[in-house]
């Protein structure tokens, strides 16, 4: 496993994240503890020390599991948590959103479940259309004065609202927003427009989640597998339901081929090319493992090349007329 720097802090990471979203079987789909603990002692054995949870994982029941694994060697890990949607099915309205009230009580719900004093990263999960960037901000200063969070981030923000915070975090003197964190794959590409870029010139870490397209980049629902397509309500997956979609998979299938890997590892691999951290969530140790495959697969400019053309995005109207003039407004301050 190799690790990078994480945005602007000094936290050093692993090359993938594990995220625990199966770990338990409250919302009736994931694994029980037995099949959490081979997983995630099989992804510290391989030097994996960024865990991400919430509390809204099967109704707490990862952050329970978790609590009971970590005990003994907590400080081997850099724990991610979040909060907006509350531990249960039916969370009261006090404990969900992004507002200091939630923000407080879910925290406290959370280190009792993971039995620890303390989360490292902790996200608000989802905007909540809401709560002002300003109330989020002042509730993670004062926990992480408390010492209860040691560093925060926002997760499927959209850009501006990202680097509205972000900005407010700077100018108040507040904890800074450290992180984000979205989805992005091969068949959610629109990131690279926005949100990477605006992570960047922000100096911000990074942590995508569901690179392999909910299950659809592994090829198994061509082979009739069900998985996440109906294990949690359809949510989290993409289906192959285009012609582009349909010409990515085949290509990941083929560039599998060539490499002797398999279709998860290629669409893992190419995500890790995008200066991000994945977050992989295998349900069982036979997925870890095949997901770990990744690290050692190195995709060569032309595969890479291929990927980025059948998965490619039609740039919107701003970008196909400014992106020309820009060009040629740098060529002239050049000459």
């Amino acid at each position: 496993m190799k690790y990078t720097v994480f945005g602007k802090t000094g936290l050093r990471v692993s090359q993938v994240a594990l995220g625990t979203g199966n770990f338990g079987t409250g919302w009736g789909y994931g694994a029980a503890a037995d099949a959490s603990k081979a997983v995630f002692n099989a992804y510290a054995e391989a030097g994996g020390n960024f865990i991400d949870t919430a509390d809204a994982y099967q109704f707490g029941q990862a952050e329970e599991q978790l609590g009971i694994l970590l005990e003994g060697r907590r400080e081997d890990f850099v724990l991610a948590s979040k909060f907006t949607h509350g531990a249960a099915a039916n969370a009261n309205r006090l404990v969900t959103g992004n507002s200091r009230k939630a923000l407080v009580a879910s925290l406290e719900a959370s280190l009792k479940r993971l039995k620890t004093d303390r989360i490292d990263m902790y996200w608000v999960h989802h905007p909540d259309g809401v709560t002002p960037a300003e109330e989020i901000i002042r509730g993670f200063e004062d926990l992480a004065r408390a010492g209860k969070i040691l560093y925060a981030g926002l997760s499927n923000f959209p850009a501006w609202r990202l680097a509205h915070a972000a900005t407010l975090a700077e100018l108040t003197r507040a904890i800074p927003i450290a992180a984000a964190q979205f989805e992005h794959s091969l068949v959610r590409r629109e990131p690279e427009a926005d949100l990477f870029p605006a992570s960047s010139a922000l100096g911000l870490g990074v942590v995508t989640w569901s690179p392999l397209g909910g299950g659809m980049l592994t090829g198994k629902y061509r082979k009739g597998e069900q998985g996440r397509a109906e294990g949690f309500g359809g949510r989290v997956f993409q289906p192959e339901n285009s012609q582009q979609r349909t010409q990515v998979l085949d290509t990941v299938i083929a560039i599998a081929g060539e490499l002797g890997a398999s279709p998860s590892q290629v669409a893992i691999a190419w995500a890790s090319t995008h200066g991000a951290v994945p977050i992989i969530g295998p349900r069982s140790l036979a997925q870890l493992n095949d997901n770990l495959g990744a690290l050692a697969l190195t995709l060569s400019v032309e595969q890479i090349n291929r990927l980025d053309t059948v998965s490619s995005l039609v740039p919107s109207a701003p970008a196909r007329t400014l992106i020309p003039w820009a060009e040629d407004n740098a060529a002239r301050v050049v000459a």
